[in-house]
């Protein structure tokens, strides 16, 4: 069977985000995306419930903001703090044994976006694992498509998501793979996958906003 992987999804456990989990999971189903990784702001503790929960396969991964930008951790086994030197960050997430993937490279209409001189390094370096060629959210296909330039520079598996912080969201990006088995299995499927996907409205940021806000209120 192949997978309809969505490998960027946000849950309540986000500060921009209330989706629940359930809600997530009925969403997949409706959908036919039938993997994902769970990537909240800050915490893998969304991720770590959603595994208990989902009939499906789920990643445990978090986006992990460095003072440079944000690098997403996956098969994590814990939070990692955000805040800790781009160095520090990597390292944390090898001591778990997970993987290095930089989300929403290239954009620069988002403040969060890792700076592109370090991915440039960072490549150069041998430390990413996955480059995102295709993220919902990205508002101008020429950053998807530096992403994917880079990515095949420099023989990096390319992986794709919704970034969605709202059910209808779910869906709108992922990759269709073969099953796999772990990280180092899940790398070599990332690699033999194709990207399916469409750009999100740009809309769906204002709710993220008013979902920022109320959480902030709380």
């Amino acid at each position: 069977m192949m997978l309809k992987a969505d490998l960027h999804i946000h849950t309540e456990y986000s500060a921009d985000c209330s989706t629940p989990l359930e809600q997530i999971i009925n969403r997949c189903q409706e959908t036919g995306i039938n993997c994902i990784a769970i990537a909240d702001h800050h915490t893998a503790e969304g991720a770590l419930k959603m595994q208990g929960i989902a009939p499906f396969p789920v990643i445990v991964a978090e986006e992990i903001l460095t003072p440079h930008g944000e690098i997403m951790g996956m098969f994590l086994k814990e939070s990692i703090p955000s805040g800790l030197s781009v160095e520090e960050t990597i390292a944390r997430i090898r001591a778990q044994d997970g993987l290095v993937c930089i989300p929403h490279p290239f954009d620069i209409l988002r403040p969060t976006a890792l700076d592109s001189e370090i991915i440039e390094e960072l490549a150069a370096q041998g430390q990413i694992d996955i480059i995102e060629v295709f993220n919902s959210r990205t508002i101008f296909r020429r950053y998807s498509a530096k992403a994917k330039t880079f990515a095949q520079k420099y023989g990096i598996p390319g992986s794709a998501g919704s970034d969605a912080h709202t059910p209808q969201a779910i869906g709108n990006a992922y990759v269709v793979m073969p099953e796999f088995n772990g990280r180092d299995d899940f790398l070599q499927a990332l690699a033999k996958g194709r990207i399916i996907g469409h750009r999100t409205s740009p809309l769906v940021h204002i709710n993220s906003a008013l979902a920022r806000l109320r959480s902030n209120l709380k």
